[in-house]
C-alpha cells in the first residue's frame, strides 16, 4: 500500500483559496445531482469526537475524517483526513486541522458569492479562533476587502489576527469590542465563533448585509438571532445536517420564526439560483463531509 502524508505547510502550498472555493462549489453541485454516500456525522462525547466520510460514486473514492475537538487547548481541532480510491491501493493522509479550515473558508467563498451584493468590500468577523482567517481570506477571494473589522473575546488574539490579515491581504482591519457596533453598515458578516447565544440584533445588520455563520455546530449552539432568520434569505450546507446539529436553525424553527420549507441548500442554490425573499441573506453551515472530500480529491490530483 503506498500513503502519502501530507502536513499543514505542504496542504497550504499545494491548494490556494480560490482553488479551493471551486473544488468546494463543484462538491455542492455533485451533492445536489445525488452523486455522493455520504451518512449523517457521527458524534460522540457531545461532539467532542467527530467522524465524517463520504463517498463520490462517479470516482470510486471515498474520504474519512476523524476529529477530536477541545476548545481549552490550541489547536482545538486535531486530526486526520484520508482518501482512498478503488482499483489501486493508494491512500492520502492529510491533517485535519488545515482540510477543515479550508473547506470551511471555502464553502464561505461559495455561499458569498452567490448571496453577498456585487460590489460588497467591508467585511466584520465575529471571532478569532482558528477557524476565523480563513473566512477572510475565502471572502477577500471573491469580494476584494477595502475594510476588516475584528470583534472577539480575546482582544490580544484579535489584534494578531487583524496585524496578519491586513498585511496578507492588503486591507485596513481594526479591532472593535461591541459586536452590534463591528456589524453596522458592513456588507458581509462572518461568524466564527462557540457561542450559545446570539451574537447581535437584527437591528444593527444592513438591510444589504449577507451573513455566514460557521462557528455554531451543536443544537446547544448558536450565533444569529431568531428574527435574522426570518427576515432574511438563508441558504444551509445541507438539511439533514443542519436539522439534526444548527442550534440556530433548530432554535428558529421551534419558535415558529421559520419553517423548513425557509431552507434552500447551497448546491440547489448554485443549480437552480435564489430567490431572495428580502435584501439580507444568511449562510448557515454545521460543516458536510462533501467539503472534506473535495479538498481531498483536489490534493489527490
Amino acid at each position: 500500500m503506498d500513503v502519502v502524508t501530507l502536513g499543514p505547510d505542504e496542504i497550504r502550498s499545494a491548494v490556494s483559496m480560490p482553488a479551493a472555493i471551486a473544488a468546494v462549489r463543484n462538491g455542492f453541485l455533485a451533492l445536489h445531482r445525488g452523486e455522493f454516500e455520504m451518512p449523517t456525522r457521527t458524534v460522540l462525547r457531545d461532539g467532542g469526537f467527530l467522524v465524517m466520510s463520504a463517498h463520490h460514486r462517479p470516482t470510486a473514492s471515498a474520504m474519512i475524517k476523524t476529529l477530536s475537538l477541545d476548545f481549552d487547548r490550541d489547536p482545538a481541532i486535531v486530526g486526520t483526513v484520508v482518501r482512498s480510491e478503488l482499483g489501486h491501493g493508494r491512500q492520502l493522509v492529510a491533517d485535519a486541522i488545515e482540510v477543515t479550515r479550508i473547506r470551511t473558508g471555502a464553502a464561505t467563498g461559495v455561499a458569498t458569492d452567490l448571496l453577498a451584493p456585487p460590489d460588497a468590500k467591508t467585511c466584520t468577523l465575529v471571532g478569532a479562533g482558528g477557524q476565523a482567517a480563513d473566512q477572510v481570506r475565502a471572502v477577500h477571494a471573491v469580494r476584494p476587502l477595502t475594510e476588516l473589522r475584528i470583534v472577539s473575546r480575546g482582544r490580544e488574539r484579535a489584534e494578531a489576527l487583524a496585524k496578519t490579515l491586513g498585511a496578507e491581504l492588503g486591507i485596513g482591519a481594526v479591532v472593535l469590542t461591541d459586536p452590534d457596533e463591528a456589524v453596522r453598515d458592513v456588507d458581509i458578516v462572518c461568524c466564527a465563533t462557540t457561542s450559545t447565544m446570539p451574537l447581535f440584533s437584527l437591528e444593527s445588520l444592513a438591510e444589504h448585509a449577507h451573513v455566514n455563520a460557521i462557528g455554531a455546530y451543536r443544537p446547544t449552539m448558536r450565533e444569529l438571532p431568531d428574527d435574522l432568520l426570518a427576515d432574511a434569505t438563508v441558504v444551509i450546507d445541507a438539511r439533514e445536517a443542519i436539522l439534526e446539529e444548527s442550534g440556530e436553525i433548530i432554535h428558529a424553527l421551534a419558535s415558529g420564526a421559520i419553517t423548513e420549507d425557509d431552507l434552500i441548500e447551497l448546491g440547489s442554490a448554485l443549480a437552480e439560483g435564489v430567490v431572495k425573499s428580502g435584501g439580507r441573506t444568511v449562510f448557515k453551515s454545521v460543516g458536510v463531509a462533501a467539503q472534506d472530500w473535495a479538498i481531498a480529491d483536489l490534493l489527490a490530483q
